[in-house]
């Protein structure tokens, strides 16, 4: 079994272990009311838009997602947030520089001696959820987990749904699909964009991600009946008809989008698989981006 495989089976455990590590007291993380950036790079980057969208929609305050390199000092915050797995992204550590004096900052990483926990004034800490893969699985949905927590939703009960994720079936039409789309609303087009990110790091994928309203303005054009078109989340109105239409098999289901997302992370290993190459080894990546 890869390294990939193994630590998206781990999802369950490291879920069920992020919900205890809040229940016994995190600092750091933002307030009510902040006003809040969240910085990120890739997968980070995509567990930051869906955070910004479910704390506002809770409420908690105003929250912008940047990519970590076009993060300014054009705005006013009360707090800026990295997420990054090794705390060593440049980018990461670079933007934390640059945050205005006074501003709390808080890092978010699986490394505790990383260069960003050096250079933030707080630091959350998911050692339990690091992985030795490049392709990121179980911490960044261990993240989001942890932060659903603590923006006050009820996920007590996904540690188990998440067990049966790991058994239950993939799209039939996945492994013989020339062009998969991943969909999504609100917090879940975040989810979106990861999915799609999987597919294309592990298994060199044409794989595509949109908010779902917008798949229908150009998008929807390359559909047809070798396309698989997978919601994250409740589709709106209307677009399950438009896109069978064109001959793309739909994916749906009731299940939460989190827990649906490990059904996403195993379909990108299942591909790799089945074309030859190891998910372990994505070309031209590297477990962290450290520029000279």
């Amino acid at each position: 079994m890869s390294h990939t495989a193994a630590e998206i089976a781990s999802q369950p455990d490291t879920w069920r272990r992020g919900i205890e590590l809040l229940a016994n007291g995190l600092g750091g993380l933002p307030e009510r009311g902040e006003r809040v950036a969240v910085i990120g790079c890739g997968t980070s980057l995509f567990m930051a838009q869906c955070y910004a969208a479910l704390r506002e929609a809770a409420g908690h305050g105003e929250t912008d997602a940047w990519p970590a390199s076009e993060f300014g000092r054009r705005r006013e915050y009360h707090r800026v947030v990295a997420f990054s797995r090794s705390g060593s992204t440049t980018e990461i550590v670079e933007a934390l520089a640059r945050v205005r004096p006074g501003v709390p900052t808080t890092a978010v990483v699986a490394d505790p001696d990383s260069a960003a926990v050096r250079a933030a004034g707080h630091a959350v800490v998911l050692d339990f959820a690091d992985e030795r893969s490049v392709v990121q699985t179980r911490f960044p949905t261990t993240l989001l987990l942890l932060l659903r927590a603590h923006l006050g939703e009820d996920v007590a009960g996904l540690p188990a749904l998440a067990a049966t994720a790991l058994a239950a079936a993939l799209p039939a039409t996945a492994r013989t699909a020339r062009q998969i789309t991943f969909l999504g609303t609100g917090w879940t087009v975040g989810l979106a964009n990861e999915a799609a990110l999987k597919s294309r790091e592990a298994a060199r994928a044409w794989a595509e991600s949109y908010p779902a309203m917008e798949y229908r303005h150009g998008p929807i054009s390359v559909a047809d009946e070798r396309s698989l078109v997978w919601v994250l989340g409740p589709p709106p109105p209307g677009l399950a008809r438009d896109v069978r239409r064109t001959g793309a098999a739909v994916e749906l289901s009731t299940a939460d989008p989190l827990v649906d997302l490990v059904r996403a992370q195993r379909l990108a290993v299942e591909l790799a698989t089945a074309r030859g190459l190891d998910p372990d080894r994505p070309r031209n990546l590297a477990r962290s981006i450290i520029l000279p």
